[in-house]
């Protein structure tokens, strides 16, 4: 079955992934122009100001074909962003300043200002641009929810359909554990993405750290806040350390202290701190704190259950979504006169363009 309590997703950071912004000048092609958009061109150091903020922290950096392939998929994404911006600038629905100062301040809210202008400079990005990019962020979601969003209607008669054609996906062979978990580690080599940067240094420093999520839990914190904040699990830190829904079967691969402390939680309740051993020497290198968020019993699940509902009208709702974005998408650039003259250079030299 497929899972019926969607993953929360956190909201903040997603802009620090950048949609993509274009240079405003004009003109045609040639030297460091790499696109034009209906008269306004791209040029090289945007894209490059991308492609530099894409491969920071990567130990390998791409060459060759990898290297130009990147940078045809940053064009690509600038030169969307500039018809969309286009399409938002006759509709009316261009971000003020007033909405992306109010989202820069939620999203510097977990930051002091020295960690935030340190994020910044990570990403090699200026607060210049990142404010371009946050106002083509929400002017995008203004469109498409006007465009698209609105439009979609999922009816009774869609959800059930979908149900009697997929039952067995809503039949359960066997119990589901909704889990979510805070990591904490004293090893060096793991890039942490939480939203304090935390990272332990040691052994020692774990030990204190997962310690002190430890009572902060007990004092009634949200350990989804908790997790976003602090937890070092590259994978789940960003949506609050959901692991999504498990199957018991799942639970026999964990080590022994791990199934046993999470078998005895009731939903909403929380495991002790749970050393994480290394089978080579059977010593600590990491402690983590797990989250019964749900358990869902064995059984077919009835089309009057109104989680099944809601799974199956939000799984029809993007799948629409997702199809009437690739349309719309198409039909504007359609309308748009575009020259990739990237593009061009890489079918010119046989894909050795630079």
């Amino acid at each position: 079955m497929k899972t019926l309590v969607h993953r929360g997703r956190s909201a903040l950071l997603i802009v620090i992934a950048f949609l993509m912004v274009a240079a405003c000048t004009r003109d045609g092609g040639g030297g460091d122009v790499m696109a034009s958009v209906n008269g306004r061109r791209i040029l090289r150091t945007e894209v490059d100001k991308y492609y530099a903020n894409h491969t920071t922290g990567s130990d390998q950096q791409p060459v060759g074909e990898q290297a130009v392939s990147l940078r045809l998929s940053i064009l690509n994404e600038l030169i969307e962003a500039e018809i969309l911006m286009r399409r938002a600038e006759k509709l009316g629905l261009l971000a003020t300043d007033e909405e992306v100062d109010r989202k820069l301040n939620e999203i510097k809210s977990p930051y002091t200002a020295e960690e935030f202008n340190k994020r910044l400079e990570e990403k090699k990005i200026s607060l210049e641009d990142f404010k371009r990019d946050l106002r083509r962020s929400l002017t995008r979601d203004k469109v498409l929810n006007k465009e698209i969003a609105s439009h979609i209607n999922i009816t009774d008669q869609d959800v059930s359909n979908y149900y009697n054609a997929h039952k067995s996906e809503f039949n359960l062979i066997e119990a589901q554990y909704h889990l979510a978990k805070i990591v904490v580690t004293g090893l060096q080599n793991v890039q942490v993405h939480n939203l304090q940067n935390s990272k332990a240094q040691n052994d020692g420093d774990a030990r204190k750290k997962i310690q002190m999520l430890a009572n902060r839990l007990d004092s009634g914190d949200d350990f989804a806040t908790l997790a976003m904040g602090y937890s070092e699990d590259p994978e789940t830190s960003a949506n609050g350390g959901d692991l999504g829904m498990a199957p018991e079967s799942a639970l026999k691969n964990a080590d022994p202290a791990s199934r046993e402390a999470v078998l005895k939680l009731k939903p909403g309740q929380f495991t002790p701190i749970i050393a994480m051993m290394n089978p080579a020497n059977h010593q600590p290198y990491g402690y983590m704190i797990v989250k019964l968020i749900s358990k869902e019993p064995a059984g077919q699940r009835d089309l009057n259950d109104e989680r099944v509902k809601q799974a199956i009208r939000q799984q029809l709702a993007d799948r629409r979504e997702q199809l009437m974005k690739a349309a719309f998408y198409e039909t504007l650039r359609d309308d748009a006169k575009v020259t990739n003259y990237f593009a061009q250079e890489v079918l010119k030299n046989a894909g050795a363009a630079k």
